[in-house]
């Protein structure tokens, strides 16, 4: 049997005299597959190579953290490609109503590594006894002063040769290519069917809640979180992903 195609997201198809700040509530959680993936270059991609990763570097008996886990397509992709025995993934969210939705996706892909859900704030979650952490797009999404305090938290609870998996919206520094860049963004919304207004009120909602960095930021604090090396693996647009190494 087919599954039908997600909910499709027309949150901003309609004109709005107010926008509020962007949140992760239960309409978000409904249309969530499609939207990421629609609003996201690369999305797919990242989720699955986080599958590759995970059968190169999570190591026996260790745990996984899934942190921002939304719907769970990171924790799956991880559950799959994952080859070494007593392993466990956390998948934690401080949305009730993304980690709903993700319970039922999880009950639709039994695997063997055990998945458990969480709500919790990351900035509260330890990290313990870890191999791989990831966390596809949620940096992006806390106040700019406390990520190098939750990276610290992560880097201490990795294994040796464990790695975050990090992936961001980016800036530029410089104004020309970040225009080009956000010119290109915004041909891709298109190309996937978003409206010139949807566009850009989604752009008014997320102002205030998400905060992109370049590339050289993101690399001086994972230095200084402790991680020995930090690699750039996937980039399309302003959308990038780094394997830091602990």
């Amino acid at each position: 049997m087919t599954e039908s195609p997600p909910p499709r997201d027309r949150l901003y198809a309609e004109p709005r005299t107010r926008i509020p700040d962007f949140t992760f509530d239960r309409q978000v959680a409904e249309v969530f597959s499609d939207m990421i993936q629609r609003s996201v270059p690369g999305y797919a991609t990242v989720v699955n190579m986080t599958g590759v990763l995970a059968g190169e570097y999570v190591q026996a008996g260790s745990t996984c953290y899934d942190l921002g886990c939304s719907l769970g397509a990171s924790s799956l992709a991880m559950q799959h490609g994952i080859r070494t025995p007593g392993c466990r993934i956390i998948a934690v969210d401080n949305s009730q109503a993304m980690l709903d939705q993700a319970a039922l996706r999880l009950r639709r892909a039994p695997g063997t590594t055990p998945i458990e859900l969480r709500r919790a704030d990351l900035l509260d979650t330890p990290i313990e006894d870890a191999s791989m952490v990831v966390m596809n797009f949620t940096l992006q999404f806390i106040e700019p002063g406390r990520r190098l305090e939750l990276l610290r938290r992560i880097r201490r609870g990795l294994r040796p040769g464990g790695i975050l998996v990090l992936s961001e919206k980016i800036a530029f520094r410089n104004t020309r290519e970040e225009v080009l860049q956000i010119e290109l963004h915004h041909a891709f919304k298109r190309a996937n069917g978003y409206a010139d207004l949807e566009i850009s009120q989604k752009r008014s909602a997320l102002e205030n809640v998400l905060t992109p960095e370049t590339l050289e930021r993101h690399h001086q604090r994972l230095d200084e979180a402790g991680f020995a090396h930090t690699d750039l693996w996937f980039q399309c647009f302003n959308f990038a992903s780094l394997i830091a190494t602990a």
